[in-house]
């Protein structure tokens, strides 16, 4: 029987609303390189062993293997579905039909309703699982407000419905969020976003906290288990750095959980996915915690390292991947 990690210990973070949320959830992306199988069978584990915040989407393609996994463990009486934090994502080729894809999602998942959906990427650009890099959908197109709008807006009219609880959206940019903050009926209540020390985006980190949005960590260890099509010879390796070492030397852990440390302490809700180390990655946020100078150690470790590029997303006439994240301060077209 794995250690029992109890769920009052595990800190919270305070939602817009006032809600209070583990810092920790699980991911459920097995990165092309897991099964649905391996996946449902780690979050069951997860959740006798304390977990209660779950990370899951549409297009990972095992929401009804996770959905048998939540279903038992309610059966089985390890934990009521008013304590557990299911999040999950409507997919690209979903956008003009949210409530049809929340309900299969909801479904799935046999979880009644979703504590907070996301919209997973921005734009209708769809691809196909397991395509490679160089993939592109004739379809694709730039980010639109009024496309956007039209899906957030279904998104509003779940909440209304009683489906979802909360709104989030991801992969966004500090133009795309000035363009479509000020429409919104309701706030979303918390950004996906790539997070890892030598990938802190700190601006938007703080433009999300300035306007009391949470920010989601995914890929807090700088993903070493990401797909092939997103690996680049210019890729660092963040727990490979001096600096990582040497501190999760000092604690005697493993640079993961420095990393995990170091983004609770930050103030954002990570969501890593382990097959094998769930148990010491909760466990992590409980003890021994960073000091204020190794956490501004790693706070020097920015070296702009995006992992997800997302260049199957960009659409004809696009120069590359950089145009999907309007580095340049305005929405590129």
């Amino acid at each position: 029987m794995a250690e029992f990690i109890d769920p009052a210990i595990v800190p919270k973070v305070t939602l817009p609303s006032g809600e209070e949320v583990p810092c920790m959830g699980m991911g459920t992306f097995g990165s092309d390189r897991v099964s649905a199988e391996e996946v449902s069978a780690a979050v069951a584990g997860a959740i006798r062993s304390g977990y209660r915040m779950f990370d899951c989407a549409a297009c990972y393609g095992n929401e009804h293997q996770i959905g048998e996994v939540f279903e038992a463990a309610i059966k089985e009486g390890v934990v009521e579905r008013k304590d557990l934090f299911i999040m999950t994502k409507v997919w690209n080729d979903m956008h003009r039909k949210v409530e049809e894809a929340c309900t299969k999602s909801i479904q799935d998942l046999k979880c009644d309703y979703v504590d907070l959906y996301f919209i997973h990427w921005p734009f209708p650009n769809y691809h196909a699982p397991f395509c490679d890099v160089d993939s592109r959908n004739p379809d694709s197109r730039p980010f639109s407000v009024e496309e956007f709008m039209d899906t957030y807006r279904q998104c509003e009219e779940l909440v209304e419905k009683g489906k979802i609880r909360y709104i989030g959206i991801s992969n966004m940019t500090i133009p795309k969020l000035e363009a479509v903050l000020p429409l919104m009926k309701i706030k979303p209540a918390a950004c996906e976003l790539e997070l890892h020390p030598c990938f802190q985006q700190q601006e938007q980190y703080d433009y999300l906290v300035a306007h009391n949005i949470q920010p989601v960590g995914y890929m807090p260890l700088g993903s070493p288990r990401r797909p092939e099509r997103d690996i680049c010879p210019e890729d660092v390796a963040d727990m490979q750095t001096p600096e990582m070492q040497e501190i999760a030397k000092a604690h005697g852990v493993h640079p993961a959980l420095i990393a995990l440390k170091w983004a609770h302490q930050r103030g954002e809700i990570s969501i890593p996915f382990s097959v094998h180390n769930y148990v010491s990655n909760l466990k992590c946020v409980t003890e021994d915690p960073l000091t204020d100078e190794e956490m501004a150690k790693i706070g020097t470790l920015e070296k702009g390292n995006r992992l997800v590029k997302g260049q199957v997303f960009l659409w004809e006439g696009a120069k590359d991947w950089h145009d999907l994240w309007d580095e340049e301060g305005y929405i590129v077209k």
